[in-house]
This record gives structure tokens, sequence and C-alpha cells, in this order.
């Protein structure tokens, strides 16, 4: 039995526009208003898409179960594995104190609280956005920015903001490969249009952070700084993107923003150190032998780099692919159609459940947390006691993230999504403006940019060639206007509360991080408005 996808059930676009919208509504309005916990908001936005999707839609229920269900195992593994395995290596660098040295570390470098921020959550969150993605840089970048003294709250906000124009290329460009995947087009056209778009906010990025931080006359006083991470990160993600590709976009421009901004601060300090909060390690030193320390705080990041690098280059890839397991979801691989003008033709929807073990980034991070382990000095049965500590504390997130997948799954397979898009698609002449807000929505429905571009990428493509715009512009718009969605993906905003002990204070988060978010997307969208139709 084959389910065909009605994109307008009640026969009045915009009534089926608002009912469509309502999961993600009660989702987000449940969590900054209703102030209810993110597993809570999760569900209820999942309970919304079940009944809708039943009731308007006619999705057999069967295929709403399925669906569901495909949606929350994609939850758990591959995007709740990594976080599992990030948590658990925050856990073992913390019980031996290694947060209090790396703060150290990077007081020695400067200890203008300004300018640390700007090393940690721009240069190092892009390097690990870069290089693994799924909600790794806020998880990292909120923990050491806490360890340098910033309040809980502010760490999780500054890292959602930075955690944005590098998600474009993040995680060795899976975006943008989905994005190529579901379109047809180019992948160095796709990647060259989504740098030219990012480039204004790349551009004033690191000012509009030290400014929410410390307010717009000591912005000024580190502006030099600023000014070298802009240009530098702008420069080389560009560069690489329209040369290269989008594999090592984000990793160029964060390690170029990092070199510049050491090589400044040899020679420049600002005038002021401005050093609004005390210091203080959240985590007690624990004596460790010499022998069982010697590459320092870095060492544990070093690892987790280098081993998400090497998961992440594609030979790797494909021999660890080999261990996988595929399971076809019968009842509702093929069964559910898509049709015109969500594709040229009518198109089965595939559902195939790929059990990635061993390729997954996650497995990259346990062996990585491991060897980190041995290297710090813990034993193995100090290590499996920690790894059952940080599965208890991360069930309500593993929970989440699982709900989460699982709506944005069932929106995929009744058509929701669709509807939303078609929505946007009609625009007319403000389509390239509407088509970034469509990016934006549909990465804080799914999570990821690349969810956002495999159900909207395509959509994108057909409805600028309708419009007479370049397909090329607004495929890749989808990735710029996702680049604000990501830092109110109720996943992203989850995984930094998990990270900086904040469970329960989710709607805090959101709340505060939300002006910002709205502000990027509007940005953007002015941005590929004048690229379309000024710069085509």
């Amino acid at each position: 039995m084959n389910y065909i996808q009605n994109y307008d059930p009640f026969n009045n676009p915009l009534i089926s526009t608002l009912v469509a919208l309502l999961p993600i509504a009660l989702l987000l309005g449940s969590m900054s208003v209703l102030k209810l916990k993110a597993q809570m908001a999760a569900g209820l936005g999942l309970l919304a898409a079940v009944v809708i999707s039943l009731v308007f839609y006619r999705l057999p229920a069967g295929m709403a179960v399925l669906s569901t269900v495909y949606g929350a195992a994609y939850g758990l593994l591959p995007i709740g594995w990594i976080i599992l395995n990030i948590l658990f290596l925050f856990q073992l660098v913390e019980q031996k104190g290694l947060f209090s040295q790396l703060q150290s570390s990077l007081i020695g470098i400067t200890p203008d609280q300004r300018l640390q921020l700007l090393l940690v959550v721009i240069c190092l969150g892009s390097f690990f956005e870069g290089a693994s993605g799924f909600g790794t840089p806020v998880a990292i970048t909120s923990v050491i920015l806490i360890g340098l003294g910033f309040p809980k709250l502010q760490a999780a906000v500054l890292s959602l903001i930075a955690n944005s124009t590098s998600v474009v290329y993040g995680s060795i460009g899976t975006g943008m490969l989905a994005l190529q995947g579901v379109t047809g087009l180019s992948i160095f056209d796709l990647a060259k249009t989504g740098a030219l778009q990012l480039i204004p906010l790349n551009l004033i990025l690191a000012a509009w952070l030290v400014w929410t931080f410390s307010g717009f006359k000591r912005m000024l006083g580190v502006f030099p700084a600023i000014l070298a991470v802009s240009l530098s990160y702008t420069i080389a993600q560009t560069a690489t993107a329209v040369w290269h590709g989008p594999w090592l976009a984000t990793i160029a421009g964060a390690i170029a923003s990092l070199i510049a901004l050491l090589i400044l601060l040899r020679f420049w300090k600002p005038r002021e150190i401005y050093q609004p909060y005390v210091q203080k390690s959240q985590v007690a030193v624990v004596d460790i032998p010499p022998h069982k320390n010697t590459a320092g705080p870095w060492l544990p990041w070093i690892i987790l780099c280098v081993m998400v690098f090497v998961w992440g280059i594609p030979q790797v890839k494909t021999i660890l692919d080999g261990a996988s397991i595929s399971i076809v979801i019968a009842g509702l691989d093929g069964a559910v159609i898509r049709t015109p003008p969500l594709s040229f033709a009518a198109q089965p929807l595939g559902a195939v459940y790929t059990f990635n073990w061993l390729s997954s980034i996650g497995t990259a991070v346990l062996l990585g947390s491991l060897l980190t382990g041995i290297c710090i000095g813990h034993s193995w049965k100090g290590m499996l006691r920690a790894y059952w500590v940080t599965l208890r504390q991360a069930v309500g997130t593993l929970l989440t993230i699982s709900l989460l997948i699982a709506l944005g799954f069932i929106a995929r397979y009744t058509g929701l999504d669709a509807t939303l898009g078609l929505a946007f698609a009609n625009s007319g002449v403000l389509y390239p403006f509407f088509g970034t807000v469509l990016g934006w929505l549909g990465v804080i429905s799914t999570g990821s940019i690349t969810a956002s571009n495999v159900l909207f990428g395509n959509l994108q493509q057909i409805s600028a060639s309708q419009l007479g715009i370049n397909p090329v512009d607004m495929a890749a718009a989808n990735t710029s206007g996702g680049v604000a969605g990501k830092l109110i993906s109720p996943q992203s905003i989850t995984i930094t509360a998990t990270a900086t002990s904040q469970i329960g204070n989710e709607h805090k988060i959101l709340r505060k991080v939300l002006p910002h978010s709205l502000g990027m997307v509007c940005f953007m969208g002015l941005v590929v408005m004048i690229q379309v139709y000024l710069f085509h």
C-alpha cells in the first residue's frame, strides 16, 4: 500500500500551512513560554505531528509508527552516539583536572576575556565544527568558557552564536554533499556560492560576539584582534571553498584565524585588560604523575581532532562503512510517494536505516576518549565507571534528541515539511528572502544543516527554476539560512544545556539566543536577495 503525499489537505494553502507549523510552534513555545524541559517540549511537538499526520494528512498508522521509530533510531545513532562519547571525554578530562590546566594555558596567551572568547568559540569552535559537527563545538567551547570564568548561561549563548557560519562546511562538508546529492548540482558551484553568501556574516560575526559579551565600547578596544580573526577566517574559508571544495573550508578558516590572532598578540595588546569574571576553575585540580601528563591540557583535544579528522577522510570512511549494517524499513521504504512540485515526477522516499557503528564519528570520539584516558592516567576500571556515570547523566539528552529527530522524520514522510516549503516558495519576488528563511526553519525542525538540505534542497532548486532564479543560488541559500537556525535548534540547545549542567534551563538559553537567530536570518535573507537580483 502506497501513501501519496498531499501538501494541501485542507484545500486552503493558508490553513494547511498554519496546521503544518503547529508542531514546531508548540515545540519552541513550550520551551520558551511554558518553560518546559526539552524532553517534554520535544514530546509535545512529536505528539502534535503524529496527530496531525493521522487525522488531517491521512498517513496510515503503521507508517506513522515506522517513521517515528526510524527517526528515534537515527537520533541515537549516529547523533546520540556522538554526544554520549563527547560527554564521556568531558568526564575523563574533568576527573583529572585538565580543564583548569587548559584555563591556565589560555590565560597564558591572554588574560583578556574578550580575546579568550575569540580564541575559544571562533578559532577552536570552528575547528571542531569542521572536523566533526553534530553538536561537538558548542559542547566543548561552552565548557571551556566556564572553566575560564564565564557564567554558565553566557557561555552557552556565546557558543551557540559562534556556531553559525562554520556549520555550512561542518563535518568535513557533509551538509554540502547532501545538498549536491538531492539536487544534482555541481558540488563546487554550491560550495563557491555558499561561501560568497557567507562573506558579510563572516566579516561581522567576531564583532557581533564581542559586542554581545562586553558592549560596543569595549568591543572597539579589541578591534585589531576582531579584524585579524574576521579577515583571516573569511579569506581562508572562502578561498578553500572556491578553489578546493567544501571538505576543508571551515577547518582552513579556523586554523588561519588562530594563527593570525596568535601572531597579532605577539606585537599588540589591548590598552585595557577586560576581566569581568573571576577565573575560577569549575573542577578540582588532581595531582597527576608527571610522566602521565607530559602533553599538557591540550592533549585530549589534539587526540579528538586527529581521530575525527581521520574518520572523515573519504577513503577511510569507505573502508569503515564496510562494517555497516543496512536495515530496510519494510512497510515504509518506497511506500511514501513525493509528488510535484517537490520533485519533477512522482518519487518514492527510501527508508533504510544504516547501523554504521564503526564509521560513525561517535566511534572515533569513543576511541579518542579511551586513548586520552590512558594517556592522562586513568585505569580501565576507572574509565568504565566514568562511562557509566556519563550514561546516567545523558539519558535525558539522548531521549530529547531521539524525540526531535523522530519529529523531523514523521514531518518528512507525512509531507508537513513540504507544506511549509511550498508556502515559502509561493512568495514570488520575495522568494530569495523567504527561501533563506526556509533553510532556517529546516534546521530548527531537524537540528542539522545536512537534514535540512535533504528536506528542502530539491524544493529550493525547483522553485528557483520556476521563478527564473539561478537554482544554485537558492540551493546554497538553504544552508546560508540554516546557519541562523542552528542557534535555536532544540537539539543544539539541549546539547549545550547538558554540557554546561543547565538541564531544565533550556528555556533561558532559548530566550537569550532567539533575538540573535532572528536578526541573523533576516540579515542573511537580505544578503541572498542582493546576490540574486544584483550579482547573479
